[in-house]
């Protein structure tokens, strides 16, 4: 049991450790991201968190302390050039540790550490993702105001949308009373000659009526006449039935 165990050694001397370290540390500036142990990540966190740090600050001073870590002139020109450009509005936790399971061989937990802000996706899905909000004493009243301003920007938006969709709706009412007019119009000249028909329709009916009347009168003389022959006829007859009787 080793009693005031404050960091894990990695089963390798100081030498070796710190080598191993400061490779590790080279390796993941250059590629931005490397795959290795989850205990040797968890220990690489812890030494090239500071080295970051620092090189946020460029000047003569800071290169040759991180130069004094890495060894590696070239790791020390990619992070002031272009890594502490990225990090430079992160207050720290610049790296990140992804776990890929175990290894075949001795079982051990694998992991994949990377730099957060040169992975794009996730820095697209944590975009796109909620803002997150800061409580804070200060300042409440100033957010207060720019709640009601915004509120009153919105109250104002939403009238003029409002007024829009009234003017449209208005718009609309006057073209379907001008189209119910225009029909209005059209079934006006359409009933006229129906009108006009119905107008002439007596006129029609007391001409036909008057032929009517008529026609019966030039039909009564043929029947007188055959009345009288036939009153003729029967005196006739009478007369010739006296004689006989006389005879």
């Amino acid at each position: 049991m080793r009693h005031g165990k404050k960091f894990n050694h990695l089963g390798r001397k100081t030498a070796h450790r710190s080598a191993m370290l400061s490779n590790m540390a080279s390796s993941l500036i250059m590629h931005k991201r490397i795959n290795t142990t989850v205990a040797k990540a968890k220990a690489l966190r812890k030494y090239i968190d500071p080295i970051l740090t620092k090189s946020k600050t460029d000047n003569t001073h800071s290169r040759r302390v991180v130069f004094s870590y890495l060894q590696d002139k070239e790791s020390v020109t990619e992070l002031f050039n272009t890594v502490a450009e990225k990090i430079s509005n992160r207050p720290g936790g610049y790296t990140r540790i992804l776990r890929t399971g175990a290894r075949l061989g001795d079982n051990a937990e694998m992991c994949v550490m990377e730099l957060v802000d040169f992975n794009e996706l996730m820095l697209k899905e944590e975009g796109a993702g909620k803002a997150k909000t800061r409580r804070s004493r200060r300042g409440s009243k100033s957010k207060a105001k720019e709640e009601v301003t915004a509120s009153a920007d919105e109250t104002a938006v939403a009238a003029e949308e409002v007024a829009t969709e009234d003017a449209v709706v208005e718009e609309t009412v006057e073209e379907v009373a001008e189209t119910q007019e225009e029909v209005v119009e059209e079934t006006a000249t359409e009933e006229a000659p129906a009108e006009e028909v119905e107008a002439e329709a007596p006129e029609v009916v007391e001409e036909v009526a008057e032929t009517e009347e008529a026609e019966p009168e030039v039909q009564e003389e043929p029947a007188t006449e055959a009345s009288a022959e036939e009153e003729q006829s029967a005196d006739e007859k009478e007369e010739g039935s006296e004689e006989d009787k006389k005879d």
